[in-house]
């Protein structure tokens, strides 16, 4: 779609392959909670190690000031080792580039892998300065970008590197996250639903405003739902409100009627006097009553919910419908997972919470694509260029 240069037109015997994968995987004690991103990066990192390629990978993990042993990747080498079959050396520098990374890549044979350590370990990584990048240049021959969750950032491992290597391409990863989303959001078979959610408006301005100008029906649930109820004149009690967007929220809904696109708020709500899993609560049409907070989308606006999905033939979803951690207040992102999980569509899950939810509930084989980057899907659908995209070869 992008017409970027694939890891398929690549020729990679013998040469070394700098690889920037998404290997930003949640780690509790040392142990990762969450593989699907070292999962989803398998194909790319087979298909050149089973073409001969030396293949050299580098991520970032988490957002550490500095080097410390707590955002070391040396569990994701170990986990690697196991999905790939084979031993993946882990050089383990805090420059990231440093002897260790030398001497492991001057050893390689053919079809060996090695892993540098967090990219973040390193101050220019972030700011997109040139000496890390020239690092990052030196030890390779071919730069393949599949991190398709750090895509939205002009980093020395996604963009700077780019500049002094003789060929870049992207991985297959990230060539999926462009055609499932790119064709969504510019080539949809409709009906084409988008159900926003999470905690705020702000986040999803630009999206609501990029996805009304293309959708049929956009769905808005979670916390941000309540900005929206504001705006239609309703109480809303202790509920989240971002008050400084009503006024944009009344604009939207303005957008919507004159697009004639079916925008679609709670009419009903879980409600509770405090924000945890064990208060009580009840459901309320309409206004929500002073001291009382919403955490889910109700029995009624759930039917709405779902019969606006059963016909779609695209859905886009981003964000859960309540404070799905709490088992009473999940009931909102269930019926919607499982709305989706039932019908004939191409349905996109964008990342973050949302593919946590689906992850969590055992529907992920029923998705056609489950994003791997949040706020990366979150750009894309706000029709933003992404800067790690750009930076490949075009074919």
């Amino acid at each position: 779609m992008l017409n970027k240069k694939s890891v398929d037109d690549l020729q990679v015997k013998g040469k070394r392959v700098l690889v920037r994968c998404d290997f930003n995987v949640p780690l509790k004690d040392g142990v990762i909670t969450d593989e699907n991103r070292i999962v989803a990066a398998l194909p790319t990192i087979n298909k050149l190690i089973n073409e001969g390629a030396k293949v050299i990978l580098c991520s970032h993990l988490g957002k550490p000031k500095e080097p410390t042993p707590s955002a070391s990747l040396a569990p994701v080498a170990e986990r690697l080792s196991e999905k790939l079959g084979k031993k993946v050396v882990f050089a383990a520098d805090d420059t990231v580039v440093g002897e260790n990374a030398r001497a492991a890549i001057e050893k390689m044979q053919d079809g060996d892998v090695v892993l540098l350590e967090n990219t973040r370990f390193r101050k220019e990584e972030t700011k997109n300065e040139e000496a890390f990048s020239k690092d990052l240049a030196s030890i390779c021959d071919v730069y393949v970008n599949d991190a398709f969750g750090s895509s939205h950032r002009a980093h020395c491992s996604t963009v700077g590197v780019t500049n002094f290597v003789s060929e870049s391409a992207v991985g297959y990863l990230m060539d999926k996250e462009i055609s499932y989303l790119g064709n969504a959001v510019n080539n949809p078979v409709r009906p084409f639903v988008a159900i926003l959610g999470g905690a705020k408006v702000s986040d999803k301005i630009n999206v609501i405003n990029n996805l009304l100008e293309k959708v049929d029906t956009l769905i808005i649930g979670g916390g941000m739902a309540y900005t929206f109820m504001k705006a239609q004149g309703h109480e809303i009690g202790n509920s989240l409100l971002e008050a400084d967007k009503i006024d944009y929220a009344k604009e939207m809904m303005d957008k919507a009627k004159e697009k004639g696109v079916n925008l679609l708020i709670p009419v009903d709500n879980v409600i509770t006097k405090e924000f945890s899993n064990d208060a009580e609560f009840k459901t309320v049409k309409g206004d929500i009553p002073e001291g009382w907070q919403g955490l889910d989308i109700g029995e009624e606006t759930r039917e709405i919910f779902k019969n606006a999905l059963k016909d779609a033939k695209t859905v886009v979803w981003n964000g859960p419908m309540g404070v799905f951690e709490f088992s009473n207040f999940a009931k909102g992102t269930i019926a919607v997972a499982e709305a989706l999980a039932d019908i004939d569509a191409t349905t996109i899950i964008g990342g973050g919470d949302s593919a946590a939810a689906v992850n969590q509930l055992g529907f992920a084989d029923k998705m056609s694509h489950i994003s791997t980057g949040g706020g990366a899907s979150l750009e894309f659908l706000e029709g933003k260029d992404l800067p790690g995209v750009v930076a490949a070869d075009d074919k």
